[in-house]
């Protein structure tokens, strides 16, 4: 095992994702050697950022666990520290079914895992610099604008674990972009639990147009796009801001769950059917050219086979250009939990989420269909064997489609081009120089 050396492994969502990039930089400001998501993990310590937010996530989560437990018991690795959502929900239940584990963090106080091993003494200050020890390429990053949540969605265990809806400053987030910025990166995500209640509690209003606005100014950005919105009380002033600001990309990211009044009520979604479809009609008729993407939960207690259909009509009728759908997790601690029976075998749930899924692949492909011939800026991520990959400002990394782009030169990772679509797939297009 490598001395001095801490291997960190993120599970779950890009918000998981910074805070190993923050713990990163607090290691290697103690002398130590930072690695993530190594190929070959043998560090003096180990630590896991897990996920907790529905079954499959946890069953990852405890998985990895299990596997670097008989690492440690080989002593191929050292100690071994979890932190992030699952042991922020789960610890004393861990601690006593998992022992080998050296200790568990949750999802805030993984910052005295520095002191508990001793080198607290050893970190200097200059650290906490976003340039050192990024996960992500430097090109873009992902900027969390706030943690936590204040809305009562009946599954939703993110509450629990995260706790009630905190912003960061404006001023902090606008300093740590510009320093950002100043050293090649070019694409900002923003991230939060809930990004349209931003403001609401350190500025008494919503400020989330204010600080996309500011941020679109500062020198060296060229895309910001939005993750994750919330469709009760939208802040309707964000839409002039997309819609008339040049490098903020025509996206928005905004989950759904469900469109039947008789599901909206059940999940505590707080909005109609009738008021989310005037929200999507005023924000696509604001922003012309806007991809949305949503996410739909199938399965939930309540649901009926005529609620599927309602949902099944209203994507087609949509045509969501990107769409994710999951099925029902029966969460411990939620409303739902307590108050619901989960009578929907796991089978169900799941060919309902293929049947949305079905449809969405065909709609998508329609609409890359009708992407060809045109010309679209785009930022080359990597290259892979014959291709280098890039992305629209309608795709965001990882969990968007991708431009595959065909050429004999050499394209630069992280620069912007103007590729023509030549092809299309269900999901991805295709492009040249």
């Amino acid at each position: 095992m490598l001395k001095n050396t801490v291997d960190i492994i993120t599970l779950g969502c890009s918000k998981n994702l910074v805070d190993s990039e923050k713990l990163m930089r607090t290691f290697a400001a103690a002398g130590w050697i930072a690695r993530h998501d190594s190929a070959k993990v043998g560090g003096e310590i180990v630590v896991v950022n897990t996920c907790g937010f529905i079954d499959d996530a946890k069953e990852e989560s405890i998985n990895t666990i299990l596997g670097f437990i008989e690492q440690k018991k080989r002593r191929k690795i050292g100690k071994l520290f979890v932190m992030g959502c699952l042991s922020e929900r789960y610890k004393n239940e861990l601690e006593k079914e998992l022992p080998e584990v050296d200790r568990f963090y949750g999802k805030f106080d993984w910052k005295k895992i520095i002191e508990d091993i001793g080198v607290a003494n050893n970190v200097r200050a200059r650290l906490i610099d976003p340039l050192q020890m990024r996960v992500t390429p430097l090109h873009y990053s992902y900027i969390k604008i706030s943690e936590g949540c204040n809305r009562t969605c009946s599954y939703c265990a993110i509450p629990i674990m995260t706790g009630k809806h905190v912003s960061r400053r404006i001023d902090d987030i606008l300093q740590e972009i510009a320093l950002l910025a100043q050293n090649g990166t070019k694409e900002f995500n923003l991230i939060a639990q809930d990004l349209t209640y931003y403001g609401l509690d350190i500025y008494k209003k919503n400020t989330l147009a204010e600080l996309v606005e500011k941020i679109a100014k500062i020198q060296g950005v060229e895309w910001v796009r939005l993750h994750y919105g919330y469709p009760q009380n939208f802040p309707f002033d964000l839409l002039k801001v997309i819609r008339e600001t040049p490098n903020v990309c025509n996206y928005l990211d905004m989950a759904l769950q469900h469109i039947s009044d008789n599901m909206l009520k059940s999940m505590r979604r707080n909005i109609s059917k009738s008021a989310t479809y005037d929200l999507i009609h005023k924000i696509c008729t604001e922003i012309p050219d806007i991809h949305l993407r949503t996410t739909l939960l199938l399965g939930h207690p309540n649901e009926t086979l005529s609620d599927v259909e309602e949902l099944k009509n209203f994507v087609r009728e949509m045509r969501f250009e990107r769409l994710g759908a999951f099925a029902y997790s029966h969460e411990e601690g939620t409303f739902a939990h307590k108050n619901y029976a989960d009578i929907i075998p796991v089978e169900e749930k799941n060919r309902r989420v293929g049947e949305i899924m079905d449809i969405q692949q065909k709609i998508s492909a329609e609409i890359n269909a009708q992407k060809i011939g045109k010309m679209l800026k785009t930022i080359i991520d990597r290259k892979e064997n014959d291709y280098f990959i890039g992305r629209t400002e309608f795709d965001s990394p990882e969990i968007d489609g991708e431009v595959l782009i065909s050429t004999k030169k050499t394209l630069k990772i992280g620069e912007f081009y103007n590729v023509k679509i030549t092809g299309a797939q269900e999901f991805d297009l295709e492009g040249e120089i």
